[in-house]
């Protein structure tokens, strides 16, 4: 492999580094910095360069908010993405497209959770990407579009078709995938016109039920302003520094429970911002399009944890410490009208509090969004295949369960991310690496082939794998969940009062 892996682009050269056999090209731009005259902006295609173009470093991290967030510095190249191949030379490989979860409010690209180098051995070509998270990328402010992470993820998936082939892949033969707001990222673009074509698969972890009316969007937008002293426009928003304005979503988000009379289920997500059902970049909810035959089903893998909200708990400090009056909070808020909360009672008599509100959270905002999502594309003509991960994490003594999150980098095999050591140990005990061999096979199969390896999920069988240590394909084990949700689609956050 002499020299460095070099590949011209619609837009300039680039040249790139090799690492365990794969050219790897990192730090793309796919759109010009959303900045200036930008901010706030459509994404607008990047200007064309001459000679080559180093791309072997991550982009910046675009402006973060939340708990948990990638360092950012004064780089503001934020809409960048990285390409991993095999073999820059040939033709027609499968092409899996990663977006990164992050609750709408952070993430990278550059998480070494991400590592595409298992991926690449399989002959997959791996895209990653940033885009536009937090207030830069949803909230709703007047002249500006909504959903504007959303449009960074199109201006990336068309990158892909224009350029994917000088890198080995197959523009015709492109899977996308993602994890928790990644996946409901993903869950949008399966209704989104302009994305029709981009891509031929779906594989989606976790996809979470935060979608929320522009009503409601609309008064986090004037909330968030007002801490700023400016108006909810972009116009006013665009003199604010992005790092303050990340900051003031950050402040933002750790006061949602204060708002709770009139902000309802968001105000206790602790995540101020989702996709906004617009009208314009978003109609409904993907359940509802696919439900209503308003979008076309494709081959699409969709998956949850068993013990989803677990993470939360424990990040908050509050496992197992949930009161009674919580409990019967998150299940008047989560659990459908009118009998749900009966219902979930009466499932568990003698559930503990925190056991409940677990359950109704988990149900709400990941497992049943992820069940719904295989059912609607079903019902709208593609084909379903679904799974649950069921292994617990050995971290914390166990205390995690099987949960948020913990898919992923047995998915991606990333055993040497600092994650991966956190939550399984180093080495990983043999029944997490054969799990994780099933999980990352799936993925290639189902990228390569459009079949995990398993039965599709059905509406008169209703499938699932079921990845634990024993593997298993049953009948979808959350049954009394499936039976309190079966006739109620998750449905958008919106005011209260």
């Amino acid at each position: 492999m002499p020299g460095q892996p070099t590949v011209r682009t619609a837009d300039g050269t680039v040249q790139g580094r090799w690492d365990q056999g794969n050219a790897v090209f990192r730090g793309i731009p796919y759109a010009q910095p959303p900045v200036g005259a930008l901010r706030f902006a459509a994404p607008v295609p990047p200007h064309p360069w001459t000679g080559a173009r180093q791309a072997t470093e991550f982009g910046p991290a675009v402006p973060q908010s939340g708990p948990v967030r990638a360092s950012t510095g004064e780089n503001t190249d934020w809409l960048t993405l990285n390409v991993s191949t095999p073999d820059p030379g040939s033709a027609g490989l499968p092409v899996l497209v990663w977006i990164h979860g992050g609750g709408y409010l952070a993430g990278t690209a550059a998480d070494p959770m991400y590592d595409p180098t298992h991926l690449n051995a399989a002959g997959l070509v791996v895209v990653s990407l940033n885009y536009r998270v937090g207030a830069e990328g949803f909230t709703l402010l007047d002249g500006a579009p909504p959903n504007r992470g959303l449009l960074d993820q199109l201006a990336a998936l068309e990158w892909v078709q224009r350029n994917i082939a000088s890198f080995g892949g197959n523009p015709r033969h492109v899977t996308v995938a993602g994890q928790s707001a990644g996946a409901g990222s993903i869950a949008a673009l399966l209704t989104m016109a302009p994305a029709r074509g981009l891509f031929r698969r779906a594989l989606t972890h976790s996809v979470p039920g935060n979608f929320c009316t522009r009503a409601l969007a609309e008064e986090v937008a004037t909330a968030l302003a007002d801490r700023l002293g400016a108006a909810p426009a972009a116009a006013a928003l665009a003199e604010v520094a992005p790092a303050r304005l990340a900051e003031a979503l950050t402040s933002l988000s750790a006061d949602l429970p204060a708002r709770y009379a009139r902000w309802g289920r968001l105000a206790q997500t602790g995540v101020a911002v989702c996709p906004v059902l617009d009208g314009d970049v978003l109609a409904e909810t993907p359940w509802a399009a696919l439900t209503h035959g308003r979008a076309t089903g494709t081959e699409l893998l969709v998956g949850h944890t068993r013990d989803e909200f677990r993470l939360f708990s424990v990040m908050a400090g509050r496992a197992g410490g949930f009161t009674d009056e919580e409990a019967r909070t998150a299940l008047d808020l989560f659990a459908p009208a009118p009998d749900g909360p009966r219902r979930y009672r009466a499932a568990a008599p003698q559930a503990t509090p925190s056991e409940l509100l677990e359950t109704v959270y988990s149900d709400a905002l990941f497992r049943m969004p992820s069940l719904h999502l295989a059912r609607a594309n079903a019902a709208a003509g593609g084909t379903s295949f679904l799974f649950e991960l069921c292994l617990a994490a050995p971290a914390l003594g166990g205390a995690l369960g099987a949960c948020h999150s913990l898919d992923v980098p047995l998915a991606f095999s990333s055993w040497d991310s600092p994650t991966a050591r956190d939550l399984f140990g180093d080495p990983p005990a043999p029944e997490a690496r054969a799990v994780s061999r099933e999980l990352h096979q799936a993925w290639i199969r189902f990228a390569t082939t459009g079949t995990p390896g398993w039965a599709a999920h059905r509406p008169d069988r209703r499938l699932t794998r079921v990845l634990d240590t024993r593997s298993t394909t049953v009948p979808y084990p959350e049954q009394h969940s499936h039976r309190i949700w079966e006739n109620h689609l998750p449905t958008p956050f919106g005011l209260s009062g």
